[in-house]
């Protein structure tokens, strides 16, 4: 599990590779990863857009943007959460995402919650030593 808060608003995302939906031997691997996003602030936000940048082991970048999260564009109250689930593909064995949100306070203010950077795993990727 990762987690980051920004101004009360934590996102935990947890990875999980998924075999059937995966063709290894024709370079396609296949991910789905659970975002919570919860608000522990006192006014509620709404979450408008979001940003991925999305990073395969052969260092190809992709950036995703867009209006929401899975069609939808939640208000969270305070001591509440939202959760979802979603999925992202790579040509490749492993990965890196990393992104943030566009939120909008009950004052009208806009600001960016980050989604922590999370690691992109399959049984396929060769351990790598640092």
């Amino acid at each position: 599990m990762y987690e980051q808060v920004t101004r009360s608003i934590r996102v935990r995302v947890a990875p999980k590779y998924l075999d059937d939906r995966s063709t290894p031997e024709e370079d396609y691997f296949f991910w789905a990863y659970t975002i919570e996003i919860s608000n522990r602030g006192s006014d509620p936000v709404q979450l408008k857009s979001r940003y991925w940048r999305i990073t395969d082991a052969k260092g190809h970048v992709e950036e995703v943007r867009g209006p929401g999260v899975v069609g939808e564009t939640p208000t969270i109250e305070p001591g509440r959460s939202f959760t979802y689930t979603s999925g992202c593909p790579l040509r490749t064995s492993s990965g890196l995402m990393v992104g943030s949100y566009a939120m909008t306070s009950a004052a009208g203010e806009v600001f960016e919650v980050a989604i922590p950077a999370f690691s992109l795993d399959s049984p396929y990727a060769r351990p790598m030593l640092n």
